[in-house]
Order: C-alpha cells, then structure tokens, then sequence
C-alpha cells in the first residue's frame, strides 16, 4: 500500500501544466482590420475637415480681392468719359444694351498738359488654363496708341461681362459688371486638396458722374 501510495503521489506531482497560448491568426486578423477600419475613418473625418478649412479660407480671401477689384472698375467708370463699345443704333432693342467681354473709356484727358489716356478693361484666355480666364487692365496713350501699363487685375477667372447700357447719343447710361471668379490656392497642388470649391459670382452696375 505504502509503494502504491507513494506512486500515486508522484503521479500527481509530476503532472504536466498547461501551455500558455499567443494570440492566434484569426484574432490577430480581427484586431488588424477593426485597426484599419478606424485608421480610414479618422483620416477619412480629418481629409472632410481639411477640405471644408480650405474652401472656407479660399472662398473668404478670393471674396474679399474680388469685391476690392470690383469697387475699383466700378470707381473708373463713374470718373470717365466717352465709353465703348457702343452699340450702332442705340434704338434697336437687339443692340442696347450690349455685352462685350471687355470695355473701355478715356480715364485722363487734359489737353493742356498733353493729357489723353484711354484705359481697356478686358477679359482674356489665361495661359496654359483653357477654360480660364483673366481680368487685364490696359492703359494707352489715344493720341499716339502706346500702352503705358498692362498687367492682371484677377486671375482664376470663369466669366467676365460687360453690359453697357446707352441713351441717344451715344451717352452711357449704366455699365454692369457680371464676374464669375473660382477660389483658387497654389498650394492647392501641394497638399491635394483640389479646386472643387463653389465659384464666386459679383454683380455690380455704375454710371459716370460727367457727361460724355
């Protein structure tokens, strides 16, 4: 009995413990993809809240160079005179008012200082942009055709026009500005942003102060 005992005692004692285990691959494939899965949508959540920061602020600043530009052109037009283009008859509904993608009209005139300068208002095709187009201010002398100044007043533009409306004459009466701008960051290329923010549309009307 002792023996059996004693046997039975070392049987016991030297019984195996059990193994430890990792994790296996299925948990191991669960926990990568619930990992992933919120790893997409936090970078998903911060790309939607980059995006909106960007339209904002572009959206915001364009805004305010845009009306800058506006109340500009809408200052030149009430402190000029002599204003085209004009229509031919100024009687023919068809004709009066009149839309033209550009306008101009004599800023300086002073004959005793020699004085006679015409300034162009005009929309142009933007280089290596089709599509696109820009608001160039030209300034020319009218007696011997020579360009003074020229250069860009607002780029990334979508639609710029002219409506001038004439009295007999021919005199203008209002020149409305119809401009379509599109925000536009060039860092926009650098960060992957995009340009598909809301365009800008600014619609402003003045008349001259003198009589043509």
């Amino acid at each position: 009995m002792r023996q059996g005992t004693r046997n039975i005692v070392a049987r016991a004692g030297t019984a195996p413990t059990a193994a430890r285990k990792g994790f296996s691959i299925v948990e191991m494939l669960v926990a990568l993809t619930i990992s992933a899965t919120l790893l997409a949508a936090t970078f998903s959540a911060f790309d939607a809240s980059w995006r909106s920061y960007k339209h904002t602020s572009e959206s915001a600043s364009t805004h305010v160079v845009s009306r800058i530009v506006v109340h500009r052109v809408l200052a030149m037009i009430r402190t000029g005179s002599q204003f085209g283009p004009a229509p031919a008859d100024v009687l023919d509904a068809s004709q009066n008012p009149m839309t033209s993608n550009f306008m101009e009209f004599i800023s300086e005139e002073d004959r005793l200082a020699g004085l006679n300068r015409v300034t162009r208002l005009e929309r142009r095709d933007a280089v290596g942009a089709p599509g696109e187009f820009e608001l160039w201010y030209i300034l020319t002398d009218a007696d011997n055709g020579s360009v003074l100044q020229q250069r860009p007043l607002l780029r990334n533009v979508r639609e710029c026009a002219f409506v001038l409306q004439y009295e007999p004459g021919p005199r203008l009466m209002k020149a409305t500005m119809d401009l379509t701008v599109a925000p536009r960051d060039d860092a926009d290329m650098r960060i992957g942003v995009g340009n598909d923010a809301p365009t800008i549309r600014l619609v402003a009307s003045a008349g001259p102060r003198q009589l043509q």
